[in-house]
């Protein structure tokens, strides 16, 4: 059988793996990246819009990172901030 022969195939058991199964599982991650990317544009346009009207997305998108993280982590972090930047004498 020839290469070209083999691609045309449809998916079959080769070398034990499962073809059809494989197929599966590549077009759902397919679809999820079109989603992702779907999404990542949508986003995009919010930030967009909250600039419009004065919003700064730069800190917007701090916050998002803070707020994802649990108040301790968040503590700790503005601790050692504060420390380093104390050190290099950035203190306020």
């Amino acid at each position: 059988m020839t290469t070209a022969t083999m691609t045309a195939a449809a998916p079959s058991d080769t070398a034990g793996i499962a073809g059809e199964r494989l197929k599966s599982f590549i077009e759902r991650i397919e679809r999820l990246e079109e989603e992702k990317k779907a999404l990542s544009e949508d986003i995009r346009e919010v930030y967009a819009e909250a600039k419009a009207v004065g919003f700064e997305p730069k800190i917007m998108r701090k916050m998002i990172s803070l707020r994802k993280m649990e108040l301790e982590k968040r503590r700790e972090e503005n601790e050692l901030l504060e420390l380093y930047m104390a050190a290099v004498g950035m203190a306020e």
